[in-house]
């Protein structure tokens, strides 16, 4: 089968591999339909790195997919041949402590789709997955939005953990497609006021779009005098998702004593920092969030039942030979992209 690998910095090739093959009685085999190309999937292609994750070349990344079940191992049940599915890219192993306590996403034997030193990434033509990663889409949602349930369930997984209450206020800095489903998963919980800041244009316009109380630019304006002029108490709950320094400080400066901040976003530093006397007279919470919990079917229901719409989110599909391009669109920015999709199986 053919993988997109990739063999260096910024550098990747179209190869065959060894096609994936079924090895344990609750795998299914997946032909890919649709990849998306995540923030994370940056990290590894520009850097080669997210933290103490390295990676070793040649390494099959990507992590956002939709796919159609092909064949299965003799244990599974509620599959069928030909079913289209969402897939969850993280693979827990059901038996250690944080697994009983409801929490596969700090598994301590995690294993995540393109995760370097874990197992490698749905950049390919075939993937074998356990069956408990396949979540069918019934026909109610499509391949292309099975894709964004990757990354929307993160939003939804984020707003369920902020305890977001009905009528309560939400900043959201950054407007990439993680906070552009932290605003979509706020709105569909009636979030009082929601308040988006991205420095990207064609984000910001997404966001107003997709139902943003109040959108700005930091680069064009002060952003943080402007939120605390439209919003003098402070927001109850801060969503930081573009892992910036700055974006977490000006979290601090307009969450409300007693708030909450969520911080979403994956900074590329390996420290960040923040002002001790103001977080503490304030008291604010910090809450960190790892991938989605338990957040994938709720995520597909709401596009299911038409009370989020993701479709906007999708601005550039690619080919899959021309992955590379895809990629290098999405590190430079460049043409208001928000989410690309790779298309496996034209």
């Amino acid at each position: 089968m053919k993988a997109q690998l990739l063999t260096g910095i910024r550098q990747m090739q179209l190869c065959e591999v060894a096609t994936a093959r079924i090895k344990e009685p609750t795998d299914v085999l997946l032909r890919l339909e649709w990849i998306g190309v995540c923030g994370s999937d940056m990290h590894y292609y520009e850097t080669g790195r997210i933290g103490s994750q390295v990676v070793k070349y040649p390494f099959i990344v990507g992590h956002e997919c939709s796919a159609t079940v092909i064949d299965f191992g003799h244990e599974v049940s509620g599959l069928q041949k030909g079913d289209q599915v969402a897939v969850e890219p993280a693979i827990s192993c059901s038996q250690c402590d944080q697994c009983r306590a409801g929490r596969p996403h700090t598994c301590r034997h995690l294993r995540f789709l393109g995760c370097p030193g874990q197992v490698e990434g749905c950049l390919s033509e075939f993937m074998v997955v356990p069956a408990a990663c396949c979540f069918p889409t019934y026909g109610q949602i499509t391949l292309q939005q099975a894709v964004l349930c990757e990354p929307f369930a993160i939003g939804v997984y984020a707003v369920e953990r902020s305890g977001l209450q009905q009528g309560q206020s939400a900043a959201i800095l950054g407007a990439g497609p993680i906070g552009l489903s932290c605003l979509a998963a706020a709105r569909a919980e009636q979030a009082g006021g929601i308040f988006v800041t991205e420095k990207i244009d064609a984000r910001l316009a997404a966001a107003a779009r997709a139902g943003a109380d109040w959108a700005a630019n930091p680069e064009n304006e002060d952003v943080v005098a402007q939120m605390r002029q439209r919003q003098a108490d402070g927001f109850d709950i801060a969503f930081e998702c573009a892992g910036q320094q700055e974006t977490l400080d000006q979290a601090i400066e307009v969450l409300k004593p007693g708030g909450k901040l969520m911080i979403i976003g994956i900074p590329r530093e390996e420290r960040i920092s923040f002002n001790p006397d103001l977080i503490r007279r304030k008291e604010i919470t910090l809450i960190n969030v790892r991938r989605q919990n338990h957040c994938t079917r709720k995520a597909m229901d709401l596009i299911a039942q038409h009370r989020v719409d993701l479709d906007d989110m999708i601005t550039h599909t690619f080919s899959f030979a021309a992955t590379r391009e895809a990629f290098d669109l999405v590190a430079g920015y460049r043409d208001g992209v928000i989410k690309a999709l790779i298309r496996v199986n034209a």
